[in-house]
């Protein structure tokens, strides 16, 4: 089992020093997120607080988070995303992923059988996670709603959206529950 552990400081003990505001936030957002039912069979033992995720597909998405850091150390940020694509390509090899890359896929609606159309995924890693980058300045609410889109059009339930373009690596792991039906969004940082 996978546990993601979380430190909380006690805001109560006086020995602690006064938090900052982004420490307040980061506080705030992990009591969020151990609040959430979602995070089941979690224990808090001394501040530390020990949550059991089960996200799907785990296993690819962490190696390709993983390959995109090691492009993003090493070419830093400022590049045009086929530079990035390029990189991450190779990167997924070494990590021993199956993938194709700008791969035309059909686009449906709702449940008609025949596609509508097609358009051509950045990624799809294993035949069950799309990979679409990003190079630009600062990642939006309309890359996160494309991505969705794409999940939809394309009937898969998980992708990442990775952005290349800002200091440090960017990404989004965005899981659509029900892909065939009514669709729900659920982003986990």
């Amino acid at each position: 089992m996978d546990y993601l552990t979380l430190q909380i400081s006690n805001p109560r003990n006086p020995c602690h020093p006064r938090k900052s505001a982004i420490q307040k936030k980061i506080i705030r957002e992990i009591r969020e997120i151990r609040d959430n039912p979602r995070f089941r069979k979690g224990t808090q033992t001394q501040g530390t607080y020990k949550m059991n995720i089960n996200l799907k597909y785990k296993d690819i998405t962490e190696k390709i988070i993983g390959a995109a850091f090691e492009a993003h150390t090493f070419l830093g940020n400022g590049f045009q995303e086929v530079v990035y694509q390029r990189a991450l390509a190779i990167e997924m090899r070494k990590a021993g992923l199956e993938f194709v890359r700008e791969m035309k896929q059909d686009v449906f609606y709702k449940d008609f059988p025949k596609p509508i159309g097609t358009h051509r995924a950045d990624f799809v890693v294993a035949g069950k996670v799309l990979v679409e980058l990003k190079a630009i300045t600062e990642l939006e609410n309309v890359h996160e709603a494309q991505l969705l889109h794409y999940l939809k059009a394309y009937r898969l339930e998980v992708g990442l959206l990775l952005n290349f373009g800002e200091k440090s690596l960017n990404f989004k792991r965005v899981i659509l529950s029900q892909p065939n039906r009514g669709t729900q969004l659920k982003s986990l940082l």
